[in-house]
């Protein structure tokens, strides 16, 4: 027995040294080949979703050949056996009961004196440990033991190499993921500058910094198409998950009786369909942030559990009964006006106080108008590379179109003009008149009856030597409002009212611009 005692401390210790089974399997096997009569030495993976039992390492003797099949698919008769066979956790040798279940274990074309012993872990069964002999050498009752022990560290390299497989399989999936968003964005990569981030976005940047390195949910609230996944991935990427997983999910678009099971996974046989346990977004985004994008669509009976989870991070799958603990920031989104709907009864008032403990107010794109110049061009060479065009940059007139239009589609809106405009431009130029639809009765009009001409517009017909840049057009433009308003900002009489943009946004562009408006400060103008 001294021999077989050193040959299982030999296996065990390459148990510990090789994650991967194969590589363990491939190394311990001669050692098995001299204190065993064996020809094949097999492990193979039981896949209950699939019903299929395939091979993933075989040892062989130098004269056998290799198996003729690698995979098989089980009957549900035969998976039900196995299943039972494995949770009995007995050694089969041929001639004893269970010939029935032997023949399946074997993979095709193998023949002999069979061993053979089930390798599972507390999650159920794995796969099979399979050891064949050819005549005239046969296993003894010795032999039957001895692979019995060997059950324990071949089920630990099985359970390795799953976990393995199912890391590089997220991997690929996250990866791809990556690659598909870099070119949704048109970005070779995610950490690129955000466009405006100096100008229109700077009041939301500044709110970003402040609370990206602390772990409170983030509420951002925008009108569709203004690049609320941007900047949840800004705040990501300046938090200390940056090196964790960033998931995004669509709350909207998810059926509401599968919103449960998406968000927080599910058990096997927990409702129909359910064929095996399924991690949900938050345990996938475990260490990193979750990006619940459209969360006003949620249902009131998710909306309930997502309350639990924000106070102790804790939640049970669908069909579960174990609570589990995740580490998970979370940043949410909406176009919603939540509010109204906490008072309408249709958003939980107890979840609105959670999710908004930092809210960050994305301006439309009517209101940062100083941000389309830079974004058109950077449309514009998006598309050219996608299109195969050469770059063609927009020019001053295409910017006079631009920056007259309202923009009801905000940011996504401008990039699906762009791209429409270079293919009408077939690569020589950008037709944005066309890609608007020849739309500039599309100018927004004003609280006072008036049509608004942006600067760039109004100074269309100066000379070249005299043409304005568009911040000192907008300044002049601002600068009238303030006069007509008395330097009064808020308000109904105010500048933000007249100009139709929100207040904050008003003294941001101020600052940027270094208007005074303490200078229009005096008895109030009347039209």
């Amino acid at each position: 027995m001294d021999r077989f005692a050193n040959l299982l401390l030999d296996v065990w210790r390459e148990a510990s040294r090789h994650a991967e089974s194969g590589e363990a399997v491939t190394i311990a096997a001669p050692e098995l080949f001299r204190q065993l009569p064996l020809d094949v030495l097999a492990v193979r993976r039981l896949d209950v979703e699939r019903s299929i039992l395939e091979t993933v390492v075989t040892g062989l003797a130098s004269r056998h050949a290799v198996p003729e099949r690698s995979a098989d698919l089980l009957a549900p008769a035969q998976l039900e056996g196995l299943l039972d066979w494995c949770q009995r956790g007995e050694v089969l040798h041929s001639g004893a009961e269970g010939a029935d279940t032997l023949a399946t274990l074997l993979a095709g074309g193998l023949r002999g004196d069979v061993l053979a012993g089930p390798l599972n872990d507390a999650s159920g069964a794995l796969g099979v440990l399979v050891c064949v002999a050819t005549a005239p050498r046969k296993f003894s009752k010795r032999h039957s033991d001895l692979v019995a022990l060997l059950l324990e560290p071949f089920s630990i390299w099985l359970a390795n190499e799953r976990r393995i497989r199912e890391l590089r399989r997220d991997r690929e999936a996250a990866e791809a993921d990556r690659q598909a968003l870099l070119a949704r964005l048109g970005r070779t990569d995610l950490n690129e500058a955000i466009v405006g981030a100096e100008s229109g976005l700077r009041p939301v940047m500044e709110r970003i910094e402040q609370v990206a390195r602390t772990d409170v949910p983030v509420l951002i609230l925008g009108e569709t198409g203004s690049g609320k996944e941007v900047v949840a991935r800004a705040i990501h990427q300046r938090s200390r998950r940056a090196d964790g997983p960033f998931l995004r999910v669509n709350c909207g678009a998810i059926p509401p009786e599968l919103v449960d099971s998406e968000l927080f996974g599910h058990e096997r046989g927990s409702f129909t369909g359910a064929s095996g346990l399924r991690k949900g977004w938050f345990e996938r985004a475990d260490g990193g942030t979750l990006f619940l994008d459209e969360c006003g669509e949620l249902p009131p009976a998710v909306q309930v559990r997502l309350l639990r989870v924000l106070q102790d991070g804790s939640f049970e799958r669908v069909g579960g009964e174990q609570a589990m603990h995740v580490d998970v920031r979370i940043v949410a989104a909406t176009h919603r006006h939540l509010e109204a709907m906490v008072t309408d009864g249709a958003f939980r008032q107890d979840l609105w106080y959670r999710l908004a403990v930092f809210p960050i107010h994305l301006p439309p794109l009517r209101d940062r108008l100083e941000d389309i110049p830079e974004m058109a061009a950077h449309f514009a060479l998006k598309s050219a590379r996608k299109l195969g065009f050469p770059p063609c940059l927009p020019s001053t007139a295409d910017l006079n179109q631009l920056v007259t239009y309202n923009w009801p589609g905000n940011v996504r809106e401008l990039a699906a003009v762009i791209e429409r405009a270079a293919i009408l431009g077939e690569g020589h130029r950008l037709e944005i008149a066309k890609a608007l639809g020849n739309a500039p009765a599309a100018v927004p009009s004003r609280p006072d009856g008036s049509i608004f001409l942006d600067a760039a517009a109004r100074v269309a017909s100066a000379s070249s030597e005299t043409f304005p840049t568009l911040d000192e057009a907008m300044a002049r433009h601002i600068e009238a409002a303030l006069a007509k308003t008395g330097g009064r900002i808020e308000g109904p009489a105010g500048a933000a009212k007249l100009l139709g943009i929100n207040p904050h946004t008003l003294r941001a562009r101020m600052r940027k611009l270094k208007i005074d408006w303490a200078k229009h400060r005096s008895s109030l103008r009347h039209s």
